[in-house]
């Protein structure tokens, strides 16, 4: 199965440590693979270091692509951090 979002960063610091961290803690979770991309490039979700290469700021649309047996909750969940700004936001 694979589920594919587009998501809006809205945390003013954009994809630095801390959010990675928590997007690759929440993945590890999940038996499919997650895949991220922004403009053009794209990284292992299951990574910290890849997914800091992508220098996502502020505003930055990123495609998310999840592929496996538990895909779609992988994605909410990966979404549900996105969305709330992980918890950086004012």
């Amino acid at each position: 199965m694979e589920a594919r979002r587009t998501l809006k960063i809205c945390n003013a610091q954009g994809l630095h440590a801390r959010p990675c961290h928590a997007i690759v803690s929440t993945a590890l979770g999940f038996e499919s693979e997650l895949r991220v991309a922004h403009e053009g490039r794209e990284v292992n979700g299951k990574s910290i270091l890849e997914l800091m290469t992508l220098n996502a700021s502020l505003d930055c649309e990123l495609v998310v692509v999840a592929r496996g047996p538990d895909a779609e909750s992988l994605l909410e969940a990966v979404a549900r951090l996105v969305d709330s700004g992980f918890s950086e936001t004012d």
